[in-house]
């Protein structure tokens, strides 16, 4: 399955949007909350963009395989499969981010001692399922990825945009920084 419009797109979180990211937020809130906190850290708009949509692989399993309860340990890849459905219409600056954002964790936990326990709960769970933190060498590959430190900034925006009841920009403020982004 991929992306055709920056409308198909919203309308997984105008659907979807509603369930559970973690025990305090939804899917939709989470997003949200990340591209507010990238916007205001000066992120480019591509940065934004990988910001907000960054979970959406979350969505579409939510929409092949119904919710998945946060804490059951299942690892669909939502970084791999979110990125490549908006692969399709998004550049890499979008979509490689997405794609490394859970290597970012890995990198993360592996070069920081106390990165791991400010975690969330539901976030050191899935740490287990996607491989725990890198030994040395998946530290080097991953710091020589071009996109590295982006995936790092949205890794860090991942982690703080888990505030119930924040509030931020609604979706719709982002359709046309979305559409100005699209490539075909």
């Amino acid at each position: 399955m991929t992306a055709t419009s920056v409308t198909q797109v919203l309308g997984l979180y105008e659907r979807l949007g509603d369930e559970l990211y973690d025990e305090k937020v939804s899917q939709s809130s989470h997003a949200l909350q990340c591209a507010a906190l990238a916007r205001s850290e000066g992120a480019d708009d591509f940065l934004v963009a990988a910001a907000l949509l960054h979970d959406i692989g979350h969505l579409l399993d939510i929409e092949t395989h119904g919710p998945v309860p946060p804490k059951s340990g299942v690892n669909f890849s939502h970084e791999k499969s979110g990125a490549q459905y908006l692969s399709s219409i998004f550049p890499p600056a979008v979509t490689d981010p997405i794609a490394l954002h859970v290597l970012a964790k890995r990198y993360l936990c592996a070069i920081d001692a106390r990165y791991e326990s400010s975690l969330s709960k539901g976030s050191r769970q899935s740490l287990i399922g996607q491989g725990g933190a890198f030994d040395s060498k998946e530290c080097a590959e991953f710091s020589q990825q071009p996109e590295a430190i982006n995936a790092i900034d949205l890794r860090c925006w991942d982690d703080s945009g888990k505030v119930p009841g924040l509030t931020v920009p609604p979706l719709e403020d982002y359709r046309s920084l979305l559409d100005d982004l699209v490539v075909i």
